[in-house]
């Protein structure tokens, strides 16, 4: 299980609907968010892992989500993200959106590592960083 990556996110007027309620498509964008700053904070940049003749890059594959309670505009959020185990093509990952110590939403993420319109083993060298030797 790699460490809990933090990332505070402030809700903007574009991040509600009409009754500025945190729109439920929102969190996703949060979330996306959490799971590429994880990785940047391993010292990976996305960008580097695009380039290249071995392009890889990561896909959602299935996502659980529970909406425990709303958030509002000019709230300020934590996105908690922790990758918990890794498996050929495939990374588990934890997500938590927060309001100060109060959950507000919880997700299991399944992301595949892909490469060429196929699956790719996830590197030896992201496993090692994240803590999730194989």
């Amino acid at each position: 299980m790699s460490a809990i990556h933090q990332l505070p996110v402030r809700v903007y007027y574009e991040d509600t609907d009409f009754s500025g309620v945190v729109y439920h498509a929102s969190y996703l964008r949060f979330m996306e968010r959490g799971r590429t700053e994880l990785i940047r904070a391993l010292g990976v940049e996305q960008r580097e892992l695009f380039d290249g003749d071995a392009a890889l890059g990561f896909a959602v594959r299935r996502m659980t989500i529970d909406f425990l309670k709303p958030a509002v505009m000019d709230d300020m959020l934590t996105v908690e993200t922790v990758a918990t185990a890794a498996r050929g093509a495939t990374m588990d990952v934890s997500q938590r959106v927060l309001r100060g110590e109060e959950v507000l939403i919880t997700a299991e993420v399944k992301v595949a590592c892909v490469g060429g319109g196929r699956a790719r083993r996830i590197p030896d060298t992201l496993r090692h960083r994240l803590g999730l030797e194989a």
